[in-house]
């Protein structure tokens, strides 16, 4: 049943345009990720109506996610870390085409999925190699021993380039949220989302 449910709203958000549910979600649902983790920040869903569908509601909630992964992406760069692809594995990455390919539009970058059910054992398993002498290096491991990508999403320029304006606006709901309340709301201009 809740595969099943999971699979509808997925379905049915991929429907609605990016940018187009008039919601704006923070996903400090259990407390704020990096960058800047603070776990008494709560999330929040910004726009709701009476016509607010669950479909709008979850698209909004991925959107989220996906702009909390971009923050810890921003701050790794603004650290000197160059990032030129994302690696995904797990559940998510494998079984949610929509979950997916918005996180590459927000991201603006391509994202892989590993082809392995077991990536994590099988990394643990190149370095056992490689200290075991098998292998001289973690790259000829990789090379040996790795099952490649199962499927590779690419960015849609139309949506990144939504998702950069919607982008700003999960950053200033943030700040509200962050330093008072909504209360302050009124002095930042939300362009997108109401």
């Amino acid at each position: 049943m809740e595969g099943r449910l999971l699979q509808r709203l997925s379905e049915e958000a991929a429907r609605i345009p990016a940018g187009a549910t008039g919601l704006l979600a923070l996903d400090w649902l259990n407390g704020r990720r990096t960058p800047y983790a603070d776990q008494t920040l709560k999330g929040a869903i910004a726009g709701l109506t009476l016509g607010s569908s669950a479909p709008k509601i979850f698209r909004a909630l991925v959107e989220a996610t996906a702009f909390g992964s971009r923050a810890i992406n921003e701050r790794f760069r603004e650290e000197g870390l160059e990032i030129k692809e994302i690696i995904a594995l797990g559940g998510i990455a494998r079984k949610n085409d929509f979950a997916m390919q918005v996180l590459a539009d927000v991201l603006a970058m391509p994202i892989k999925v590993a082809a392995s059910d077991q990536t994590c054992a099988l990394g643990a398993a190149m370095f056992g190699a490689v200290a075991a002498g098998l292998y001289p290096t973690v790259e000829a491991a990789q090379e040996k021993m790795g099952c490649g990508f199962a499927k590779t999403y690419t960015p849609d320029p139309e949506n990144a380039a939504k998702y950069r304006r919607l982008y700003k606006d999960y950053l200033d709901l943030g700040r509200v949220l962050e330093g008072g309340g909504l209360l302050k709301a009124q002095n930042v201009g939300f362009r997108n989302c109401f």
